[in-house]
């Protein structure tokens, strides 16, 4: 602590314990809180309470407060508890009766206080806080502070419910892993007192007939088994295993739907990791008993185990499947294609009587859609699906969902009616159907994949959400489609799907609903970036009015939809303008139009969106070498900064000094690129001529002016990129030895107004202006002048500075125990509050 901290810290004590005063802002008292934990985390000892006798002091007052602030209250009990984390702070407080004072029978607990929930919190987080000790444990078993978590555990604030229940997590890992020497057996008493309390007190509760004291210790086990891997965790299992299975099949206590996690949790712990362990037959017996909705997580995270036995994985899988399988055969009887399953885990009738339920039928399908997605994600998947059979379910459901299946069978008549224009459905659909794209063993169904695509496509029923999803599977599926298309049949199949997607397409451009012009433009957007390769592509795509459509959206009234169409423009250009061979002869539009276009864009649209849009293209552009097919590269690049540099927008300022960063790097690459040189030239010649080329280039570009300004912009990401790209060319420009030299010098040159140049630049965002017109003697334009300031100018100063934390003085302790003086009214000046 501080000097200045020490002198202000008694005064925010008497303060904070004075009842006259006006309540402190809970944030502050958060931040001070804060700010103990960081003195107390690497400092055992009591020093901290010996030189600052204000903290008992301010303990002491605060309970002899006959109607002390609840939130004073509540912020001691976890100030205590954070000081008594240590032993010696632990045993000096209990010497001065405060611990017991505040967590014990004649503290809050028997107090009005108490039937405050953030008092009942405080004792519970101050609880935790200490309990890192023996003597802490011992303190609260003797005590009776035990019984008080265990009612708090049925808390009518969940936070203090569940901060209960972890604190038992707590105190029985302590106990047990502090107290014992050897592994315990099966008997109570092998069990530490504590231990032997919450493992009695978990029996109790599991044998209960309140429904309420089962889950919660229920919901203690869930927490035991996801936070501690332990040996002994499986002893304690052993003793409670009956009771817990006995609640698949028991009908009078409902708790099942509390079982998925509690396994979950265990599976994953290497302690229950041998296969031939009973547990996971109760795996198996929760896969078969439990409902479809509570099996299914269940089922999904026992795919995702590593260690989980093959014949569970089988049955997970097979639970998983079931609704989907349902779906397969509902949809037409007899049976047209083979199910997804041989047979069930559980009885079918469930799974038929949920998707017959208007109330159920879409929520067990959106979950198994959803942990179908989850797994299809993971990099390795050790149980194979039967991928076609999955693949044309899902066309299944999304033909019933858009009313393009008729079903004979009454059950798939039933299903139809209610998943009728569901779009929740819809869009689990169509996002497992877009990860399938990448398994294989899908490709014989490609024709009847597309054929509902196309018709989400088209149906004016699609809403905008569900549309976006349909355009992300198609194009998913239409860069598969590529890799498929090797003979001359699927080349003319994927012709064909081509010209109806850009057909569908254009209509959507033209869609009066802002959402839908908008995942148009990705859409498309999406697609040159998977295909731009593929002739087929190319040509299905520039014979179409898209790029047409496309360019016209670069006026459309909505800011969205403007920056979409800039983007889609801009990728459109890298097929078009700066292809090196263009696959459609006499094209009709015009490069330089489109690059007025933008930068048009760039200087007057009054929205963010599509300015960022325009200089993350042209970025973009630079980068990938279009720009070079540029008559004059670097009239563009100066164009460019000059309107980008008075963008009152920061995130086009930082997004014009990336596009100053392609440029940069790419001109390096090529001065960079190995040519034949005449024999007498030394190496140190030719970097020198590269060296007075870069410069030359960046200062016709007008880069330093854009560069330098930056550093002192108002918005600190502006200023560190600025500050990174200058540190690049002093690094390109001069080797160490040479920038040591320079900086050694001390003095700064004079003749090119390096000195000015230093002072501005130490003002930072306070520089009232920055000419970059040389009527300060610093010329932007002229390479000399910049390799002086580049040698020069403490650009590492500037990068520190501008990487120091903005909160530095904002939030250091001092200026918040300043803070709170002058929240409650104690400081003399009494100015004005931040607050």
């Amino acid at each position: 602590m501080t000097r200045e901290c020490s002198l202000l810290l008694p005064r925010v004590c008497a303060a904070l314990a004075d009842p006259r005063q006006p309540g402190c802002d809970d944030s502050c008292l958060e931040k001070l809180l804060d700010w103990f934990r960081s003195l107390t985390r690497f400092d055992p000892t009591v020093e901290l309470l010996q030189d600052n006798p204000c903290l008992t002091e301010f303990i002491t007052s605060v309970l002899a407060l006959p109607e002390p602030s609840l939130s004073i209250l509540s912020f001691t009990l976890r100030l205590v508890g954070i000081l008594a984390a240590s032993e010696a702070r632990f045993q000096h407080l209990q010497q001065e009766q405060l611990l017991v004072r505040l967590f014990g029978s004649d503290g809050p607990l028997n107090s009005a206080a108490w039937e405050d929930a953030s008092v009942r919190s405080g004792w519970v987080e101050g609880v935790h806080s200490m309990m890192h000790h023996q003597p802490a444990l011992h303190f609260l078993c003797n005590g009776g502070g035990i019984d008080v978590i265990f009612t708090l555990q049925g808390d009518p604030s969940l936070f203090v419910a569940s901060a209960a229940s972890q604190l038992l997590v707590q105190m029985l890992t302590l106990s047990v892993e502090s107290e014992m020497t050897e592994s315990p057996g099966t008997k109570d008493c092998d069990w530490p007192v504590c231990a032997q309390m919450i493992i009695k007190h978990i029996e109790d509760s599991l044998q209960s007939s309140s429904v309420c004291h089962i889950e919660q210790s229920l919901k203690l086990l869930t927490s035991l088994f996801d936070s501690c891997r332990a040996t002994w965790t499986e002893v304690l299992w052993l003793g409670i295993a009956k009771q817990v299975e006995s609640f698949l099949t028991e009908e009078t206590v409902q708790v099942q739907h509390m079982l998925a996690n509690l396994l979950l949790n265990m599976a994953r712990s290497p302690v229950f990791s041998d296969p031939e362990g009973s547990f996971w037959a109760l795996v198996t017996s929760a896969l078969e008993h439990l409902t479809p909705v509570q099996a299914g997580p269940l089922a999904e995270g026992m795919l995702r185990l590593y260690r989980c036995p093959q014949d569970v994985r089988i049955q997970a899988l097979t639970v998983l499947l079931q609704p989907m399988d349902c779906i397969l055969r509902a949809a037409s009887q007899p049976l047209e294609y083979a199910g997804l399953l041989d047979e069930s885990v559980s009885d079918p009738v469930t799974v038929e009587s949920l998707l017959s339920s208007k109330s159920s039928c879409a929520n067990l399908l959106c979950q198994t859609l959803a942990l179908l997605e989850k797994l299809l994600s993971l990099a390795r998947f050790q149980v194979d699906l039967p991928y076609t059979s999955l693949l044309r379910s899902l066309v299944t459901i999304l033909q019933f969902c858009n009313g393009f299946l008729s079903p004979v069978s009454p059950l798939g008549s039933t299903i139809s009616r209610i998943l009728t224009n569901c779009s929740r459905v819809q869009g689990s659909a169509l996002d497992v159907l877009a990860a399938l794209s990448k398994q294989k063993g899908c490709d014989t169904l490609v024709g009847n994949l597309f054929d509902i695509l196309l018709a989400y496509l088209e149906s004016p029923n699609t809403s905008p959400t569900v549309l976006k999803k349909t355009f992300n599977a198609t194009s998913m599926w239409l860069v598969r489609l590529k890799e498929l298309s090797c003979s001359n049949s699927q080349q003319q199949q994927t012709e064909k799907i081509l010209q109806d997607v850009f057909l569908v397409l254009q209509k959507r451009l033209c869609s009066p609903c802002w959402e839908v012009r908008d995942s148009s433009l990705e859409f498309l957007t999406v697609l040159i970036e998977g295909l731009r390769d593929q002739d087929e592509f190319r040509q299905s795509l520039l014979s179409s009015e898209v790029p047409k459509l496309t360019e016209n959206l670069l006026e459309d009234p909505e800011s969205y939809v403007r920056a979409s169409a800039v983007t889609a423009v801009g990728h459109l250009a890298c097929i078009t303008y700066f292809a090196p061979e263009s696959p459609v002869t006499g094209n009709q539009y015009n490069k330089e139009n489109i690059i007025e276009k933008l930068q048009e864009i760039l200087s007057t649209d009054s929205e963010g969106f599509p300015r960022r849009a325009v200089i993350s293209i042209f970025t973009k552009w630079v980068r990938e070498g279009c720009t070079f097919h540029l008559e004059d590269t670097e009239q563009f690049v100066s164009r460019v900064i000059q309107i980008v540099e008075h963008d009152l927008d920061w995130e086009v300022r930082l997004g014009g000094l990336d596009f100053v960063q392609a440029f940069y790097s790419q001109t390096i690459c090529l001065y960079r690129r190995p040519k034949r040189r005449c024999a007498s030239v030394t190496p140190a010649v030719t970097k020198s001529i590269h060296k007075n080329k870069l410069l030359q280039i960046l200062c016709r570009a007008k880069l330093f002016s854009f560069l330098f300004r930056s550093l002192c912009d108002y918005d600190k990401p502006v200023g560190q990129r600025a500050c990174n790209i200058l540190l690049d060319l002093r690094s390109s420009c001069y080797p160490c030895s040479s920038l040591e030299d320079s900086q050694e010098t001390g003095d700064l040159p004079a003749g090119h107004g390096i000195a000015w140049l230093q002072s501005t630049l130490r003002q930072g965002s306070l520089a009232q202006n920055f000419p970059t017109d040389g009527s300060n003697g610093v010329d932007f334009e002229d390479p000399e002048s910049m390799m002086v300031a580049l040698g020069t100018v403490d650009l590492i100063e500037r990068h520190d500075e501008l990487n120091k934390s903005s909160y530095h003085i904002e939030e250091s302790p001092q200026s918040l125990l300043q803070d709170i003086l002058a929240t409650v009214g104690t400081i003399e000046e009494n100015e004005a509050d931040c607050y």
